[in-house]
């Protein structure tokens, strides 16, 4: 009986995260710093591919000032894995930019986020990295 409960536990976690996770994607190509704020935990880690490594605040303020502006952002061979109350997620990213600046261009980056589920219930971003594919 233990193991079926903890199987469904974990399963619903990972529905929890995958919404999550596309919840981010949204607020990514729409510059939504309310919803940015919500998902990102306040310790937040975001690492970039070129090596810039930003705190929460630095890392909404780069979408809301348009030094990172995402025209459409694909995720595929995503993975979830849930461990107590954190989510390990893999994908890889592949998305048209356009940022200030920088004028339009593509990425394609293989990313690993760390999800944490607060003791709201809530599963926040705190970490972020992102290697060239």
């Amino acid at each position: 009986m233990e193991s079926q409960q903890l199987f469904a536990q974990q399963s619903n976690s990972v529905k929890e995260v995958t919404i999550a996770v596309e919840q981010l994607r949204k607020a990514m190509i729409n510059a939504d710093s309310l919803e940015l704020d919500k998902l990102a935990a306040p310790e937040l880690s975001y690492g970039h591919s070129g090596g810039l490594l930003q705190n929460k605040q630095e890392f909404i303020h780069s979408f809301t000032s348009g030094a990172s502006v995402f025209v459409n952002i694909e995720l595929s061979n995503q993975t979830v894995e849930i461990v107590d109350n954190t989510a390990i997620v893999r994908h890889l990213l592949t998305a048209d930019t356009n940022d200030k600046g920088k004028g339009s261009g593509t990425v394609k980056i293989n990313i690993l986020l760390v999800w944490i589920k607060n003791k709201a219930g809530e599963w926040k971003l705190l970490a972020r990295q992102a290697v060239k594919a």
